[in-house]
């Protein structure tokens, strides 16, 4: 199988989008800005939901689904919301097509069909949600109110990028309601942490804790929680966000409950959420010039066996042998293939597999059967041995979880030498224009500052992260003071 992939030293950008087709994740599709996501890219989101949803659910949070259409006067009901996605809105104006007179086997729009007021395809769903939590919540024995959805959203993106950036994407998005300021912000941060937790323990991907300044801030909000990750281009992901939304959409919807003293009040409110942008920072982070390279928690394919064989004859006793191989990593949960395929060479099976990231692959042929061994190799570091078939189930799980650390410990030594403090302006645009990474600087605090240095350089304050040491200095700009230094850089 011939990879003929684009090296990441070469040009970065082509090499993502070659792997993300070749190695069967998704492709683009006949409608613009959109993509196809294909079974083997939808397996890993799959793994993604799954585990998030078991988070969700521990800490109390419940599955609901709510419409794709929002009432325009609905969706306009908080100004600072609609304002800030008004520029990306689809939106739905009629409700019938009609034969074209002048082009038979051609449609037009029926005149006559124009809907009483325009729908908008939601491109989040607050509006439509705190619009039914006003019929939900009555007293504070309703509260608090902990739900999820797991959707699609429409972000009529002009410049689109498969995972990161289309037009319509998966994802899924809490909203919660709570009688007090200090339970909202602490649920706020709770699913900020959950997050973090999945992305450093499942995709092994290191992230920095932090505030959004406000101009960056999720539009409605009075707080946005985020968490960063650092690509191997040094460029930033926003990996997560999670929103204290203070009670500006309680006020927007007139969403009230009565408390222990029978008097009204107004609930506080969070969102929160993740998306298939997910699967972009996973391959970007992990992924090498061979291929995909999956951390085994989220792998799809834990372990393939490859047989080696030239008669039919091998072939029969290699997979008596492997199918008892099988059911022994099935009782450790570990999901095993076995690519016995007539239609293919090794050579093929094994360039197909490395390219799409399978962690552990093994590999048995008649010697091996002779000497009681198997050969495995490893995806991570392309490294190969010779392992005796006597506890190869438990070494191979073993294994599995070293890979796991070792993806989270390369990532974690990549993004730690690439957070970089300055203290000049020209120091701040070296960094940028060398290896890039987080610019750690002073700034005034002023959202002018922060957007002339965007002009300039490109970069945004990814932000303020929540572990910072409060620190007097100069502004790397302007030199005004400064309390403390935030993380810039440039970002997808």
């Amino acid at each position: 199988m011939s990879k003929n992939l684009t090296t990441r030293a070469d040009d970065y950008s082509k090499w993502y989008n070659e792997l993300v087709v070749k190695a069967d994740l998704a492709e683009n599709s006949g409608v613009r800005g959109c993509m196809v996501i294909k079974p083997y890219g939808y397996a890993i989101w799959e793994k993604m939901q799954a585990e998030l949803d078991r988070m969700f659910k521990e800490t109390g949070h419940q599955n609901a689904y709510f419409p794709l259409f929002v009432p325009k006067s609905m969706f306009e009901a908080e100004e600072k919301n609609a304002e800030g996605f008004a520029k990306e809105c689809a939106i739905v104006t009629h409700y019938r097509l009609k034969n074209d007179p002048d082009n038979p086997g051609k449609l037009i729009v029926d005149p006559n069909a124009k809907l009483e007021e325009e729908l908008i395809v939601r491109p989040t769903s607050e509006a439509i949600i705190w619009s039914t939590y006003k019929g939900w919540i009555q007293s504070y024995r309703d509260l608090p109110l902990l739900i999820n959805q797991w959707a699609n959203v429409v972000r009529w993106e002009m410049r689109t990028r498969l995972f990161l950036r289309t037009a319509e994407f998966l994802w899924q998005e809490g909203h919660t309601a709570h009688t007090t300021k200090a339970e909202a912000i602490e649920e706020s941060e709770k699913m900020m942490n959950v997050y973090a937790d999945f992305a450093e323990n499942f995709m092994a991907i290191p992230v920095i804790k932090g505030l959004k300044t406000e101009t960056e801030r999720f539009a409605g909000a009075e707080e946005t929680y985020c968490i960063e990750a650092l690509m191997q281009d040094g460029k930033a992901l926003q990996a997560g966000t999670s929103h204290f939304l203070g009670q500006n959409f309680a006020k927007a919807f007139d969403v009230k409950f009565a408390n222990a003293e029978g008097k009204q009040e107004h609930v506080w409110g969070t969102s929160w959420g993740v998306s298939t942008r997910l699967m972009g920072a996973l391959v970007m982070t992990h992924s090498d010039d061979q291929g995909l390279v999956l951390p085994p928690s989220l792998a799809p394919i834990q372990v393939v066996i490859v047989p080696i064989y030239k008669t039919d004859e091998q072939l029969d006793k290699i997979s008596a042998v492997v199918n008892g191989l099988i059911l022994e990593f099935k009782k450790l949960n570990i999901s095993v293939k076995f690519d016995n395929r007539t239609t293919q060479k090794p050579g093929f099976k094994f360039a197909e597999w490395e390219l799409k990231g399978v962690p552990v692959r093994i590999a048995v042929g008649p010697k091996d059967l002779e000497n009681g061994t198997f050969e495995v190799a490893r995806r991570d570091v392309l490294t190969k041995e010779v392992v005796s078939k006597d506890g190869i189930v438990t070494y191979i799980g073993e294994l599995l979880e070293q890979i796991q650390k070792d993806l989270f410990q390369k990532a974690l030594d990549y993004r730690n030498s690439h957070i970089v403090e300055v203290n000049s302006f020209e120091e701040f645009k070296t960094v940028l224009n060398g290896e890039g990474g987080f610019v750690s600087a002073h700034w005034d605090g002023t959202a002018e500052t922060e957007e002339t240095i965007k002009e300039l350089t490109k970069a945004t304050i990814r932000c303020i992260p929540l572990d910072r040491v409060k620190e007097s200095g100069s502004c790397v700009f302007t030199g005004n003071p400064s309390s403390g230094r935030v993380l810039f850089a440039k970002a997808y």
